[in-house]
């Protein structure tokens, strides 16, 4: 149980994008919506920030207790509770699929995720709570995969979306991605190169009780949404029994990278309210270096400096949960503006 003054409603979104989705899965979603301290006692409307887990994360995750820490919901109401930050509506988006996520795109491979998002999730929350329905009062926030989305989705719907905090975000994809490309091909050289041979064994034991899960779990989930083939299914970008890159494939990958994305998404990136981005200086996908490349490509497009909460803390990739009420409290003076 959370332990929280203001309010934490749970839904069943029934999402009609998502019938009938490529990997069969659920098309009803649970939507969770968190309303401040003084949200019941009047008809104030508030600005709005969507929470995107990272990959293989689902909703509960969000209620998980660390010994000595407060999970983050708890950690925002606090926030708000104690009055250190304006009020704000936190919506957590569920996007998990069969292969561990989505990456918050439409793909073939998975499902129409960034629409499920932008055109379901965004209508339906603005329908039903009192929220400031406009892009200035709307912010996206997420780690590691989620955060993928929150740099993402602002370049994509500029007009939904006018701030966005970004911790250990996927961005230059060399640094994160070609270094797991390596360390895959000597996993699969037991499956002989065969990733849906590790996959049928995946599924039919215990999972994660192999050295090889994580990291194939998360290249096949991957695949499936960056490269899929005509058919859906996943198309590795490097050559399982070698290692090596194949740029035809490879090349989808980066389509994606938010680093790549800048330039063509200058003028979105431009129209932001606020922007936070940061990473541990040990992060495991290197995701700091990813980090510290967006930040210089929002520089280059010309976003202003004024715009922008950048930081490297001490860390890795994993229990930095902390960071996210940070940009939270950040976002929400910004946003009440």
């Amino acid at each position: 149980m959370l332990d929280l003054i203001g309010r934490l409603d749970e839904h069943t979104l029934d999402s009609r994008l998502l019938r009938g989705n490529p990997l069969g899965d659920p098309s009803s979603r649970p939507l969770w919506v968190y309303t401040p301290p003084g949200y019941d006692e009047g008809c104030r409307r508030y600005p709005t920030v969507y929470m995107l887990l990272g990959f293989g994360g689902t909703l509960p995750i969000w209620r998980n207790r660390i010994p000595y820490r407060r999970p983050v919901p708890e950690l925002i109401d606090g926030l708000f509770a104690r009055g250190e930050a304006p009020g704000m509506i936190v919506v957590f988006v569920d996007a998990f699929t069969k292969y561990g996520g989505s990456q918050y795109v439409d793909s073939p491979g998975t499902g129409p995720y960034h629409s499920y998002l932008c055109d379901e999730v965004v209508p339906w929350v603005d329908a039903h709570y009192r929220t400031i329905s406009d892009r200035d009062h709307r912010a996206i926030a997420g780690k590691s995969s989620g955060g993928l989305g929150a740099m993402i989705t602002p370049m994509l719907r500029p007009d939904l979306f006018g701030a966005f905090a970004t911790h250990s975000g996927d961005a230059l994809s060399e640094a994160q991605y070609i270094p797991h490309f390596l360390w895959a091909a000597r996993h699969l050289r037991q499956y002989d190169g065969d990733i849906f041979a590790w996959w049928a064994d995946f599924t039919t034991r215990t999972a994660f009780t192999k050295p090889e899960d994580e990291r194939l779990l998360e290249l096949l989930g991957v695949s499936a949404c960056f490269s899929p083939d005509a058919d859906g299914r996943p198309e590795l970008p490097f050559d399982p029994v070698t290692g090596a890159l194949r740029p035809a494939v490879w090349e989808r990958w980066l389509r994606w990278d938010p680093v790549r994305m800048s330039p063509d998404h200058a003028e979105a990136l431009r129209s932001q309210r606020a922007i936070w981005i940061d990473a541990g200086t040990s992060d495991e996908w290197f995701l700091d270096l990813g980090a510290q490349a967006f930040r210089r490509s929002l520089a280059e497009v010309g976003v202003p400096d004024g715009l922008v909460r950048f930081e490297l803390f001490d860390g890795g990739h994993r229990a930095v949960e902390y960071r996210q009420p940070l940009a939270i409290a950040w976002l929400a003076e910004r946003l009440a503006a």
